[in-house]
C-alpha cells in the first residue's frame, strides 16, 4: 500500500475580509450566483470540536491531544449566529443545518436552535432547521432538541458491526449507543431521520447491505456518501472510493429498487425508492439516497453557503478560502452592509470543483476542512 503523507495546514488563517460593493445588494429573496444558482440552503458549523476521531474527517495523526482548537471568544455567539442568519434568510436562505465538529458538544445548543426557528422566510414561512450530529449525545438531548424547535436530524452511521465502527470512530464508542439515539429521536419527533453512511472501500463497504436491510421499513432513509477529498487530513485516495453505481447495484441484488424523483431543487442525494411486488414503489418500505460527489458532479444546481465556527462565509465545500463575515460584523458594520456583503459574495460565486476535479481546469488549492465547516 502506498505511503500516506497527511499534510498540515491551518484553514483558519486562509481568510479575506468581504469586498464592498459601491453600490447596495438589494435582500429582495431572489438572489443568485453567476451560474444562477438561488441561495437556498446555510449551513453553520457551532463549533470545530467533535468526540469522534474518524479517519475521514479528523484522524488522530492531526488531531491529536495537542491539537488546538479555536479559542471561544473566536466563536461566533449565538446572537451573531442568528444576526446573520436573519440577513441570510432576507437574500432567500429557507433551510438552516447546524454541522460542527460535533456540534452537540456547543453549549446550550438549544438556545441557538429557538432563536433560529423563530426567524421566517421572505414568504413568511417558518425555516427548515436541521442538525446533522454523530449521535453519540442525542439520546440525552433529542427531546429538548425537538422543543427548541428543532426539526430534523441526520446522523453519521458507517456500519453496524460493533467492531467495524469503534474502528472508524477510533475512540471506542458503541455502535448501540448511535441506535439508541435514533431511536430516541425518532421517539421525539424528530424526522423524517436521515442515516449518513461513508463509505470506504476495503474498510466498511461489507456494511452496506446489513445497513440497507436494517433501516428498509423503518422510516429512516439511509444515505450512502461517496468517500471524498475533502480537505488535506484524511489522505483521501481514489482506490479508496466505492462508486455510487456500485453501491446501487449491489443492494438491487438483493432489494428490488427504482429511481426516484429528486426531492428539491439542489437536493444532493440521488433517491431510490424499494419496489414491492409488482415492480411498484412501496412508500411503507422506504428508500435509499446516493451522494456521487466524486463519480457524479452535482455542482450545477448547489445552492448551499457555510458559515464557519468563528463566521467565515465559504461558498464551496472544497474551497479554499473563506470571506470574514465575523470581522465585519464586529467592526460595528451595519445590516445595509453586512446584507450587501454577503449579496455581492454570492453574485459572483462561480464555484464548481467536482465538475473540475478531474480536468486540466481543476484547482490545485489547499480545501478547507470538512471538520472545520461541516459536511
Amino acid at each position: 500500500m502506498p505511503e500516506r503523507v497527511i499534510p498540515l495546514f491551518d484553514h483558519r488563517q486562509a481568510v479575506r475580509m468581504p469586498a464592498l460593493p459601491s453600490a447596495v445588494v438589494p435582500a429582495s429573496g431572489r438572489l443568485t450566483d453567476t451560474l444562477q444558482r438561488p441561495l437556498r440552503d446555510l449551513r453553520i458549523s457551532v463549533t470545530d470540536r467533535c468526540n469522534f476521531r474518524c479517519s475521514y474527517c479528523m484522524p488522530k495523526e492531526v488531531f491529536d491531544k495537542d491539537h488546538v482548537y479555536l479559542p471561544h471568544a473566536s466563536l461566533l455567539t449565538f446572537e451573531e449566529i442568528t444576526h446573520l442568519a436573519r440577513l441570510f434568510v432576507a437574500h432567500g436562505v429557507r433551510k438552516i443545518r447546524l454541522t460542527g465538529g460535533e456540534p452537540l458538544l456547543r453549549k446550550n445548543i438549544e438556545v441557538l436552535i429557538g432563536q433560529l426557528a423563530a426567524l421566517r422566510t421572505v414568504d413568511g414561512e417558518p425555516l427548515d432547521i436541521t442538525l446533522t450530529t454523530n449521535g453519540s449525545l442525542l439520546e440525552r438531548k433529542a427531546r429538548a432538541l425537538k422543543d427548541a424547535g428543532l426539526q430534523r436530524v441526520t446522523v453519521s452511521l458507517d456500519g453496524l458491526d460493533d467492531a467495524v465502527f469503534r474502528g472508524m470512530n477510533d475512540v471506542d464508542f458503541p455502535v448501540a449507543a448511535v441506535l439508541k439515539g435514533i431511536d430516541a429521536a425518532r421517539d421525539a419527533g424528530l424526522g423524517p431521520i436521515k442515516v449518513n453512511m461513508v463509505v470506504k472501500r476495503g474498510t466498511n463497504d461489507h456494511e452496506i447491505l446489513p445497513m440497507a436491510r436494517h433501516f428498509r421499513g423503518t422510516g429512516i432513509v439511509l444515505r450512502f456518501i461517496e468517500y471524498m477529498d475533502v480537505g488535506a487530513s484524511n489522505g483521501w485516495r481514489m482506490d479508496e472510493v466505492l462508486a455510487s453505481a456500485d453501491v446501487i447495484r449491489l443492494i438491487q441484488n438483493e432489494l428490488p429498487m427504482l429511481p426516484l424523483e429528486p426531492a428539491s431543487s439542489g437536493e444532493t442525494a440521488q433517491r431510490w425508492g424499494y419496489s414491492d411486488a409488482h415492480g411498484r414503489f412501496d412508500p411503507a418500505l422506504g428508500e435509499i439516497g446516493v451522494i456521487s460527489s466524486v463519480t457524479q458532479a452535482f455542482c450545477h444546481d448547489c445552492n448551499r453557503a457555510r458559515l464557519s465556527t468563528e463566521g467565515k462565509l465559504y461558498l464551496c465545500l472544497f474551497a479554499s478560502q473563506g470571506h470574514d463575515l465575523r470581522g465585519l460584523l464586529r467592526s460595528g458594520a451595519s445590516d445595509e452592509t453586512l446584507s450587501s456583503a454577503i449579496g455581492h459574495i454570492w453574485a459572483g460565486r462561480g464555484d464548481r470543483y467536482s465538475e473540475l476535479r478531474n480536468t486540466t481546469t481543476g484547482t490545485g488549492a489547499r480545501r478547507v476542512e470538512m471538520s472545520y465547516i461541516g459536511g
